[in-house]
């Protein structure tokens, strides 16, 4: 009996943690079968790749996430997360201006600059302008495969208002009216989008739970004159046509994800006020392709010194990434120095660089 009452401390103290754990475990399991149940039973014909115009929107735009393999839905923070989450604006303390450039493969180039400033105790307003260029690209023709000495480019651009809101201490959800543009040469198309998102910190073992709609909108139809084609009279008296485009959809997408401090000051796991170690995972479901998933880690030393990691799952050439951030705090502001690489399997490694200011 006297034994018994000794360890009935030890045993209610073990039966907690193992609670914890179990509960734990079983948040992370659900979101992961969530994410990718469907993907052993869902052949690849289905897949609908090429079904959706303005692809280059799913492209990622922060450089942050894009070394934790793109995760962002979750663990975004500030103007840069807006494409995957608007609600991460609500984490601005004051105001914010960001920029980043990557060099893809073939001479394409993404430019992104955005700011955005906290207006009241709980509303948060900003813009995100993402741009795409091809640079000069030499006509050919069948006579002229090698090239007619004339260049043509192609331009897509995407300019997102944001509006968000803390609901409560623990929610924040947000709001982007997107405008749209792409051009190919003479022939363009534009339209509005709505992307909707919340972030929600669950007080369950400190997860925080990020969801996003992206792209939502009308189908798109591409004009110009570069559609224009000469006829003989006999077909018709102008003597020229005009080609017929389909309507295709946008990549509407939703996004799901989970973020967790497992150490750190804000941990309810190993509590350091020096050294954070965080976790995200996220699943995406797109119009146009299979589920997949993004995972990744960062690494803080006094939130000065950043070191990340991540990958890209069942993704269709992302595989690896990695990356690091340097954060220089003076009286009045804040400089944020990013780096990411990636890895796209068959397509040319990438590296994305970017630059904040929090004044």
């Amino acid at each position: 009996m006297i034994s018994t009452l000794v360890n009935l401390p030890l045993y209610d103290n073990l039966k907690e943690n193992g609670m914890k754990i179990i509960r734990s475990s079983t948040l992370v399991i659900f979101i992961t079968a969530l994410a990718f149940g469907q993907f052993n039973d869902t052949p690849q014909v289905v897949s609908k790749v090429a079904t959706t115009a303005g692809n280059w929107l799913k492209l990622g735009a922060d450089v942050r996430a894009m070394a934790m393999g793109g995760a962002g839905v979750a663990s975004g923070r500030g103007v840069s997360a807006i494409p995957s989450n608007p609600a991460a604006i609500a984490y601005l303390n004051n105001s914010q201006v960001y920029f980043s450039k990557v060099n893809y493969f073939a001479g394409i180039s993404q430019l992104v600059f955005a700011g955005g400033a906290k207006l009241g105790r709980s509303d948060f307003l900003a813009f995100n302008l993402f741009f795409l260029g091809s640079g000069d690209i030499e006509r050919t023709t069948e006579d002229q495969p090698n090239g007619t000495g004339s260049f043509y480019n192609t331009a897509s651009l995407s300019l997102r208002t944001s509006y968000a809101k803390r609901l409560t201490d623990r929610l924040k959800v947000g709001i982007s009216l997107n405008y749209i543009n792409d051009r190919l040469d003479d022939v363009r198309m534009n339209t509005f989008t709505f992307d909707i998102g919340s972030n929600f910190s669950t007080g369950i073992y400190g997860f925080v739970l990020g969801m996003a709609i992206s792209n939502f909108g009308p189908e798109i139809t591409y004009y110009g004159s570069g559609l224009d084609t000469d006829v003989s009279l006999v077909e018709d008296a102008s003597g020229q046509l005009k080609k017929v485009t389909r309507s295709f959809p946008l990549p509407l997408s939703f996004r799901l994800g989970v973020a967790n401090e497992l150490i750190g000051p804000n941990s309810i796991f190993i509590k350091d006020p020096t050294h954070r170690v965080s976790m995200t995972f996220e699943g995406i479901n797109p119009l146009d392709y299979l589920v997949s998933g993004n995972m990744g880690m960062e690494y803080s030393w006094r939130e000065i010194a950043f070191i990340r990691a991540g990958s890209f799952i069942s993704h269709d050439t992302g595989r690896l990434s990695a990356g690091a951030g340097y954060r220089y705090r003076a009286d009045m502001f804040i400089i944020a120095v990013d780096y990411a690489f990636v890895n796209y399997g068959i397509l040319e490694s990438t590296q994305h660089f970017s630059i904040g200011i929090d004044f």
